[in-house]
């Protein structure tokens, strides 16, 4: 599975994070817009394994794009919007700074 935080799945995760309720199934007792959606959700709409899902949950998690919160049993996940709001800003101006590229 490949390490870069830009993959494609991952992105797929994050866009689906935007409006969970638009994304996801109803889930019992949890409000998506409030803490979010658990791995199996995201594993049965990506085709892969929970153990999969949770590797790119994980990995997002630790980068600060996404908060886990842990109900009963399950862990849940939401995005971060003021670490992906800063995250957009770095980027832009990173690109923004750089020389042009020699022809």
């Amino acid at each position: 599975m490949p390490r870069s935080p830009v993959h494609g799945t991952r992105l797929d995760i994050l866009e689906w994070l935007k409006d969970p309720a638009a994304h996801f199934p109803r889930q019992r007792r949890v409000d998506p817009a409030e803490h979010g959606v658990h791995a199996g959700l995201v594993a049965a709409k990506l085709g892969v394994s929970r153990r999969a899902a949770r590797t790119h949950l994980d990995l997002l998690t630790r980068l600060g794009l996404l908060r886990a919160t842990r109900l009963r049993r399950r862990t849940y996940y939401r995005r971060d919007e003021v670490r992906i709001a800063e995250v957009a800003r770095m980027f832009e101006k990173g690109w923004q700074a750089r020389a042009p590229l020699p022809e």
